[in-house]
């Protein structure tokens, strides 16, 4: 029987695998692994006599300044998208606006007068004449 020795913590081990083992175990082998790719976490400073209070404030570059004409080329593209939006979007998929919604209720409550004489129904919803159809309609939201 041949012995191995591990490369991590250099004792003999008894291989568990055909092939040439390297590590006794899988936490020599990740201790291994991690000792390789160990990185130098320390900061990088600089000299005391090399220090510049300017050095460390950023320059603003071209791209970080606003100018009139970027802001004006953006106005120019939301005008651009919204004017398509509103040529390509027919009437009905248009979204509602609070006029639309007043003029809406105003329809509802004009249509729909509640009939005082009348009792509820049994499920509890209550009689509404419709001045369009001329019946009877029972529901459960308060039109008028």
């Amino acid at each position: 029987m041949e012995f191995y020795t591990c490369e991590y913590c250099y004792k003999e081990f008894d291989p568990k695998r055909r092939r040439v083992q390297k590590y006794c175990s899988n936490s020599c082998r990740s201790k291994a692994h991690h000792a390789r790719k160990k990185t130098d976490n320390t900061l990088a400073t600089i000299p005391e006599e090399k220090q510049d209070i300017d050095a460390t404030i950023p320059k603003k570059t071209k791209v970080d300044s606003m100018s009139l004409a970027g802001t004006g080329n953006a106005i120019a593209g939301v005008l651009a998208v919204d004017g398509i939006k509103a040529l390509f979007t027919s009437t009905e998929n248009k979204p509602a606006t609070k006029g639309d919604l007043e003029n809406l209720k105003k329809q509802i409550v004009n249509r729909y007068h509640k009939i005082t004489n009348l009792q509820q129904r049994n499920d509890g919803a209550l009689p509404y004449y419709d001045m369009y159809t001329g019946e009877v309609v029972y529901s459960f939201y308060v039109l008028g």
